[in-house]
Protein backbone atom coordinates (compact mmCIF):
# COMPACT_ATOMS: atom_id res chain seq x y z
CA UNK A 1 0.00 0.00 0.00
CA UNK A 2 1.12 3.44 -0.86
CA UNK A 3 2.46 5.81 2.18
CA UNK A 4 1.82 8.95 -0.18
CA UNK A 5 -0.80 11.49 1.10
CA UNK A 6 -2.02 14.69 -0.74
CA UNK A 7 -3.46 17.21 1.66
CA UNK A 8 -3.96 20.65 1.24
CA UNK A 9 -1.59 23.80 2.61
CA UNK A 10 -3.17 25.18 5.41
CA UNK A 11 -0.55 26.50 8.03
CA UNK A 12 2.59 28.36 7.53
CA UNK A 13 4.59 25.03 8.00
CA UNK A 14 2.65 23.49 4.87
CA UNK A 15 3.32 27.25 2.78
CA UNK A 16 7.34 27.18 3.33
CA UNK A 17 7.32 23.63 1.90
CA UNK A 18 5.19 24.27 -0.94
CA UNK A 19 7.60 26.87 -1.75
CA UNK A 20 10.58 25.75 -0.70
CA UNK A 21 9.91 22.05 -3.28
CA UNK A 22 11.57 23.39 -6.25
CA UNK A 23 14.87 23.19 -4.18
CA UNK A 24 14.81 19.48 -4.04
CA UNK A 25 13.40 19.22 -7.28
CA UNK A 26 16.42 20.76 -9.60
CA UNK A 27 18.66 19.86 -7.11
CA UNK A 28 21.99 20.18 -9.01
CA UNK A 29 20.48 21.29 -12.17
CA UNK A 30 22.75 24.08 -13.56
CA UNK A 31 20.36 25.68 -15.55
CA UNK A 32 17.75 26.22 -13.31
CA UNK A 33 17.10 29.52 -11.25
CA UNK A 34 16.15 29.43 -7.64
CA UNK A 35 12.46 31.80 -7.56
CA UNK A 36 12.62 34.88 -5.02
CA UNK A 37 10.49 33.36 -2.15
CA UNK A 38 8.46 36.43 -1.25
CA UNK A 39 7.60 36.86 -4.67
CA UNK A 40 6.32 33.33 -5.07
CA UNK A 41 4.06 33.50 -1.62
CA UNK A 42 2.38 36.62 -3.06
CA UNK A 43 1.48 34.91 -6.28
CA UNK A 44 0.73 31.70 -4.82
CA UNK A 45 -2.05 33.36 -2.46
CA UNK A 46 0.05 32.85 0.41
CA UNK A 47 0.42 36.67 1.02
CA UNK A 48 -1.61 39.60 -0.33
CA UNK A 49 -1.43 39.91 -4.01
CA UNK A 50 -4.01 41.85 -6.49
CA UNK A 51 -4.55 38.82 -8.30
CA UNK A 52 -6.76 37.52 -5.95
CA UNK A 53 -8.96 40.15 -5.39
CA UNK A 54 -10.84 38.53 -8.19
CA UNK A 55 -9.34 35.20 -7.81
CA UNK A 56 -9.54 32.10 -5.51
CA UNK A 57 -6.70 29.38 -5.20
CA UNK A 58 -6.33 25.99 -3.21
CA UNK A 59 -2.77 23.97 -3.12
CA UNK A 60 -2.12 20.65 -2.46
CA UNK A 61 1.21 18.88 -1.25
CA UNK A 62 2.20 15.54 -2.03
CA UNK A 63 4.26 13.75 0.82
CA UNK A 64 5.74 10.69 1.27
CA UNK A 65 7.67 9.25 4.28
CA UNK A 66 7.21 12.87 5.84
CA UNK A 67 8.97 14.58 2.93
CA UNK A 68 7.11 16.51 0.29
CA UNK A 69 7.50 15.45 -3.09
CA UNK A 70 4.92 17.58 -5.22
CA UNK A 71 2.72 20.04 -5.11
CA UNK A 72 -0.30 22.28 -7.69
CA UNK A 73 -2.55 24.63 -7.45
CA UNK A 74 -5.93 25.02 -8.67
CA UNK A 75 -7.55 28.35 -9.75
CA UNK A 76 -10.65 30.07 -10.22
CA UNK A 77 -9.73 33.19 -12.31
CA UNK A 78 -13.45 34.83 -11.67
CA UNK A 79 -12.18 37.70 -14.47
CA UNK A 80 -11.64 34.83 -16.62
CA UNK A 81 -15.32 33.26 -16.25
CA UNK A 82 -16.73 36.74 -16.65
CA UNK A 83 -15.31 37.69 -19.66
CA UNK A 84 -14.78 34.05 -21.93
CA UNK A 85 -18.07 32.20 -19.95
CA UNK A 86 -16.45 28.74 -20.28
CA UNK A 87 -16.55 27.56 -16.87
CA UNK A 88 -12.71 26.84 -16.91
CA UNK A 89 -10.65 26.47 -13.66
CA UNK A 90 -6.69 26.54 -14.01
CA UNK A 91 -3.58 24.17 -12.38
CA UNK A 92 -0.65 26.41 -11.55
CA UNK A 93 2.82 26.35 -9.79
CA UNK A 94 3.20 21.98 -10.76
CA UNK A 95 6.08 20.82 -9.09
CA UNK A 96 7.02 16.91 -8.55
CA UNK A 97 9.41 14.13 -8.53
CA UNK A 98 9.44 11.68 -11.43
CA UNK A 99 6.70 9.41 -10.20
CA UNK A 100 3.52 9.03 -12.20
CA UNK A 101 1.61 7.98 -9.00
CA UNK A 102 2.58 11.51 -6.99
CA UNK A 103 1.58 13.20 -10.21
CA UNK A 104 -1.74 11.65 -10.60
CA UNK A 105 -3.00 12.07 -6.95
CA UNK A 106 -2.11 15.75 -7.61
CA UNK A 107 -3.98 16.06 -10.16
CA UNK A 108 -6.50 14.35 -9.07
CA UNK A 109 -6.92 16.68 -5.66
CA UNK A 110 -6.69 19.35 -7.94
CA UNK A 111 -9.51 18.19 -10.42
CA UNK A 112 -11.90 17.65 -7.38
CA UNK A 113 -11.48 21.19 -5.61
CA UNK A 114 -12.10 23.06 -9.04
CA UNK A 115 -15.26 20.49 -9.66
CA UNK A 116 -16.88 21.55 -6.20
CA UNK A 117 -16.73 24.93 -7.42
CA UNK A 118 -18.19 24.81 -9.98
CA UNK A 119 -15.68 24.38 -13.09
CA UNK A 120 -16.31 21.91 -16.35
CA UNK A 121 -13.07 21.40 -17.16
CA UNK A 122 -9.25 22.55 -16.36
CA UNK A 123 -5.92 24.26 -18.19
CA UNK A 124 -2.76 25.27 -17.64
CA UNK A 125 0.39 25.57 -16.04
CA UNK A 126 -1.00 29.05 -15.54
CA UNK A 127 1.26 30.34 -12.30
CA UNK A 128 -1.13 31.92 -11.56
CA UNK A 129 -2.31 32.96 -14.64
CA UNK A 130 -1.55 33.91 -18.33
CA UNK A 131 -0.32 37.25 -17.26
CA UNK A 132 2.85 35.86 -15.05
CA UNK A 133 4.68 32.40 -15.74
CA UNK A 134 2.72 30.37 -18.54
CA UNK A 135 3.21 27.05 -19.99
CA UNK A 136 4.85 23.66 -19.26
CA UNK A 137 8.74 23.74 -21.27
CA UNK A 138 8.61 20.80 -23.48
CA UNK A 139 11.69 21.74 -25.72
CA UNK A 140 14.55 23.35 -24.97
CA UNK A 141 14.80 22.20 -21.13
CA UNK A 142 18.78 21.88 -21.37
CA UNK A 143 18.84 25.88 -21.63
CA UNK A 144 18.39 28.65 -18.44
CA UNK A 145 15.24 30.07 -18.59
CA UNK A 146 14.83 33.89 -19.07
CA UNK A 147 14.45 36.37 -16.65
CA UNK A 148 10.69 35.85 -15.55
CA UNK A 149 10.12 32.64 -17.92
CA UNK A 150 8.80 28.97 -16.51
CA UNK A 151 11.30 26.78 -16.51
CA UNK A 152 10.56 22.90 -15.95
CA UNK A 153 11.98 19.19 -15.64
CA UNK A 154 12.53 17.87 -18.92
CA UNK A 155 10.09 14.85 -17.57
CA UNK A 156 7.05 16.82 -16.74
CA UNK A 157 5.44 16.58 -20.09
CA UNK A 158 5.02 12.64 -19.57
CA UNK A 159 3.72 13.44 -15.77
CA UNK A 160 1.56 15.78 -17.02
CA UNK A 161 -0.07 13.93 -20.16
CA UNK A 162 -0.13 10.59 -17.55
CA UNK A 163 -2.42 12.39 -15.66
CA UNK A 164 -4.95 12.58 -18.29
CA UNK A 165 -4.40 16.39 -20.52
CA UNK A 166 -4.16 16.73 -23.99
CA UNK A 167 -2.29 19.58 -25.82
CA UNK A 168 -3.94 22.52 -26.04
CA UNK A 169 -1.87 25.26 -27.52
CA UNK A 170 2.25 25.93 -27.96
CA UNK A 171 4.37 29.22 -27.13
CA UNK A 172 7.07 29.47 -29.04
CA UNK A 173 10.21 31.57 -27.80
CA UNK A 174 12.82 32.48 -30.50
CA UNK A 175 16.07 33.91 -29.67
CA UNK A 176 18.22 36.80 -31.72
CA UNK A 177 22.11 37.47 -31.21
CA UNK A 178 24.25 40.84 -32.17
CA UNK A 179 26.16 39.12 -34.45
CA UNK A 180 22.63 38.62 -36.73
CA UNK A 181 22.24 42.33 -36.68
CA UNK A 182 24.79 43.14 -39.66
CA UNK A 183 23.50 40.51 -41.47
CA UNK A 184 20.07 42.06 -41.39
CA UNK A 185 17.82 42.78 -44.54
CA UNK A 186 19.40 46.05 -46.52
CA UNK A 187 15.68 45.97 -46.81
CA UNK A 188 14.77 47.10 -43.17
CA UNK A 189 15.83 50.28 -43.26
CA UNK A 190 13.52 51.37 -45.90
CA UNK A 191 9.91 49.15 -44.68
CA UNK A 192 11.11 50.99 -40.99
CA UNK A 193 11.22 54.49 -42.32
CA UNK A 194 8.20 53.77 -44.28
CA UNK A 195 5.95 52.85 -41.92
CA UNK A 196 6.78 55.27 -39.58
CA UNK A 197 6.07 58.01 -42.95
CA UNK A 198 2.57 56.44 -44.06
CA UNK A 199 1.50 56.05 -40.22
CA UNK A 200 2.76 59.45 -38.71
CA UNK A 201 4.33 57.46 -35.90
CA UNK A 202 7.11 58.90 -33.68
CA UNK A 203 9.61 56.59 -32.01
CA UNK A 204 11.20 57.14 -28.44
CA UNK A 205 11.81 55.35 -26.00
CA UNK A 206 10.58 55.33 -22.22
CA UNK A 207 11.63 58.46 -20.00
CA UNK A 208 13.63 57.64 -17.09
CA UNK A 209 11.62 60.20 -15.79
CA UNK A 210 7.95 59.42 -16.16
CA UNK A 211 8.73 55.63 -16.53
CA UNK A 212 5.79 54.87 -14.32
CA UNK A 213 3.20 56.10 -16.94
CA UNK A 214 5.21 55.08 -19.62
CA UNK A 215 5.05 51.41 -18.28
CA UNK A 216 0.93 52.05 -17.16
CA UNK A 217 1.17 52.80 -21.15
CA UNK A 218 2.12 49.74 -22.23
CA UNK A 219 0.29 47.84 -19.84
CA UNK A 220 -2.62 49.66 -21.56
CA UNK A 221 -1.62 48.95 -24.89
CA UNK A 222 -1.22 44.58 -23.85
CA UNK A 223 -5.03 44.62 -22.31
CA UNK A 224 -6.31 45.80 -25.91
CA UNK A 225 -4.58 44.45 -28.18
CA UNK A 226 -4.02 40.74 -27.13
CA UNK A 227 -7.73 39.68 -27.37
CA UNK A 228 -6.73 37.89 -30.17
CA UNK A 229 -4.87 35.07 -27.75
CA UNK A 230 -7.85 32.61 -26.94
CA UNK A 231 -7.35 32.38 -23.39
CA UNK A 232 -6.04 35.63 -22.42
CA UNK A 233 -7.42 38.22 -19.93
CA UNK A 234 -6.59 41.34 -19.11
CA UNK A 235 -4.51 42.09 -16.31
CA UNK A 236 -6.77 44.48 -13.48
CA UNK A 237 -5.99 47.91 -12.99
CA UNK A 238 -4.70 46.74 -9.35
CA UNK A 239 -1.93 44.46 -11.00
CA UNK A 240 -1.07 47.21 -13.42
CA UNK A 241 -0.25 49.10 -10.60
CA UNK A 242 1.37 46.90 -8.15
CA UNK A 243 3.86 45.25 -11.24
CA UNK A 244 4.77 49.14 -12.25
CA UNK A 245 6.02 49.31 -8.46
CA UNK A 246 9.33 47.09 -8.85
CA UNK A 247 9.29 46.98 -12.86
CA UNK A 248 10.07 51.15 -12.92
CA UNK A 249 13.11 49.97 -10.81
CA UNK A 250 14.39 47.74 -13.27
CA UNK A 251 13.57 48.60 -16.51
CA UNK A 252 16.17 50.42 -18.80
CA UNK A 253 14.66 52.43 -21.60
CA UNK A 254 17.17 51.02 -24.07
CA UNK A 255 14.96 48.22 -24.14
CA UNK A 256 11.52 49.82 -24.54
CA UNK A 257 9.98 51.46 -27.17
CA UNK A 258 6.64 53.34 -27.50
CA UNK A 259 4.95 54.72 -30.71
CA UNK A 260 2.65 57.52 -30.47
CA UNK A 261 0.56 59.28 -33.30
CA UNK A 262 -0.72 62.65 -32.28
CA UNK A 263 0.88 62.38 -29.20
CA UNK A 264 -1.27 59.00 -28.21
CA UNK A 265 0.28 55.58 -28.06
CA UNK A 266 -0.49 53.15 -30.55
CA UNK A 267 2.12 50.89 -30.38
CA UNK A 268 4.67 50.02 -27.73
CA UNK A 269 7.85 47.44 -27.36
CA UNK A 270 9.22 46.19 -23.66
CA UNK A 271 11.94 44.26 -22.59
CA UNK A 272 13.84 44.46 -19.34
CA UNK A 273 17.26 42.88 -18.79
CA UNK A 274 18.33 38.82 -18.00
CA UNK A 275 18.50 39.80 -13.94
CA UNK A 276 18.76 35.24 -13.88
CA UNK A 277 22.56 35.67 -13.20
CA UNK A 278 21.98 37.82 -10.65
CA UNK A 279 18.96 36.30 -8.89
CA UNK A 280 20.88 32.82 -9.36
CA UNK A 281 23.36 33.96 -6.70
CA UNK A 282 20.17 35.19 -4.21
CA UNK A 283 19.47 31.84 -3.93
CA UNK A 284 15.52 33.08 -3.07
CA UNK A 285 15.86 35.57 -1.22
CA UNK A 286 16.11 39.25 -2.09
CA UNK A 287 17.25 41.56 0.73
CA UNK A 288 18.63 44.83 1.04
CA UNK A 289 21.96 44.24 -1.02
CA UNK A 290 20.48 41.85 -3.73
CA UNK A 291 17.92 44.65 -4.32
CA UNK A 292 20.68 47.43 -4.78
CA UNK A 293 22.39 44.67 -7.40
CA UNK A 294 19.57 44.13 -9.18
CA UNK A 295 18.72 48.20 -9.49
CA UNK A 296 22.50 49.02 -10.35
CA UNK A 297 22.74 46.40 -13.10
CA UNK A 298 19.81 47.35 -14.81
CA UNK A 299 22.49 49.33 -17.57
CA UNK A 300 24.82 46.77 -17.32
CA UNK A 301 23.29 43.95 -18.95
CA UNK A 302 24.48 41.92 -22.01
CA UNK A 303 20.91 39.98 -22.27
CA UNK A 304 17.10 41.06 -22.74
CA UNK A 305 14.12 39.13 -22.50
CA UNK A 306 11.25 40.72 -24.92
CA UNK A 307 7.59 40.37 -23.61
CA UNK A 308 5.07 41.43 -26.71
CA UNK A 309 5.17 43.95 -29.44
CA UNK A 310 1.61 45.22 -29.17
CA UNK A 311 -0.06 47.48 -31.57
CA UNK A 312 -3.32 48.65 -31.97
CA UNK A 313 -5.25 46.71 -34.61
CA UNK A 314 -5.94 49.66 -37.39
CA UNK A 315 -1.66 50.04 -37.32
CA UNK A 316 -1.16 46.61 -38.13
CA UNK A 317 -0.82 46.85 -41.92
CA UNK A 318 2.00 49.69 -41.45
CA UNK A 319 4.77 47.64 -39.83
CA UNK A 320 5.38 49.74 -36.91
CA UNK A 321 6.22 46.60 -34.96
CA UNK A 322 9.18 46.13 -37.23
CA UNK A 323 10.36 49.59 -36.90
CA UNK A 324 10.01 49.25 -32.64
CA UNK A 325 12.08 45.98 -32.73
CA UNK A 326 14.59 48.35 -34.80
CA UNK A 327 14.99 50.94 -32.69
CA UNK A 328 15.24 48.51 -29.66
CA UNK A 329 17.93 46.24 -30.99
CA UNK A 330 19.70 49.43 -32.20
CA UNK A 331 19.52 51.37 -29.08
CA UNK A 332 20.38 47.84 -27.07
CA UNK A 333 23.14 46.98 -28.96
CA UNK A 334 24.48 50.17 -28.11
CA UNK A 335 24.39 49.85 -24.69
CA UNK A 336 26.52 46.72 -24.97
CA UNK A 337 23.53 43.58 -25.17
CA UNK A 338 24.60 40.21 -26.88
CA UNK A 339 21.50 38.38 -26.99
CA UNK A 340 17.90 38.57 -26.10
CA UNK A 341 14.92 35.91 -26.11
CA UNK A 342 11.74 36.87 -27.85
CA UNK A 343 8.98 35.10 -25.60
CA UNK A 344 6.25 34.05 -26.29
CA UNK A 345 4.63 33.89 -29.54
CA UNK A 346 1.59 31.82 -30.07
CA UNK A 347 2.32 29.07 -32.63
CA UNK A 348 -0.75 30.08 -34.42
CA UNK A 349 0.61 33.44 -34.87
CA UNK A 350 2.09 32.89 -38.39
CA UNK A 351 2.88 36.67 -39.21
CA UNK A 352 4.80 36.97 -35.86
CA UNK A 353 6.68 33.83 -36.30
CA UNK A 354 7.39 34.26 -39.75
CA UNK A 355 8.38 37.66 -39.16
CA UNK A 356 11.27 36.53 -36.82
CA UNK A 357 12.27 33.13 -39.05
CA UNK A 358 12.89 35.21 -41.84
CA UNK A 359 14.75 37.85 -39.65
CA UNK A 360 17.21 35.33 -38.52
CA UNK A 361 15.27 34.15 -35.37
CA UNK A 362 15.89 30.80 -33.88
CA UNK A 363 13.36 29.13 -32.05
CA UNK A 364 14.99 27.69 -28.69
CA UNK A 365 11.73 27.04 -26.49
CA UNK A 366 8.65 25.70 -26.40
CA UNK A 367 6.12 25.92 -23.80
CA UNK A 368 2.82 24.10 -23.84
CA UNK A 369 -0.48 24.68 -22.41
CA UNK A 370 -2.53 21.57 -21.76
CA UNK A 371 -6.42 20.91 -20.82
CA UNK A 372 -8.82 18.60 -19.60
CA UNK A 373 -12.88 18.13 -19.08
CA UNK A 374 -13.74 17.41 -15.76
Amino acid sequence: MSDLLIRPVENAADQDAFLRLPWRIYRGDPNWVPPLISVQAELAGFRRHPFYEAAKSRCFLAVRNGEACGRIAAIVNDAHLRLHNDGCGFFGFFECVNDGEVAKELFAAARAWLQQQGCRMVRGPFSPSVNYESGLVVTGCDRPPAFLAAYSAPYYAALVEGAGFRSKWELMAFEVERSMYPARDPKLEFICEEALRRSGAKLRQFDRWQMSRDIRRFFDLYNRTLDNIPFFTPMTAREIEAAIGWLKMLTAPELTAIAEVDGQPVAALYGLPDYNPIQRTLNGRMGPLGALRWWWNRRRFTRARFFSINVLPEFHAWGLGVALFRNVLRDGLARGLQSAELSWVLESNQLSRGSLERGGAKLTKTYRIYEAEL
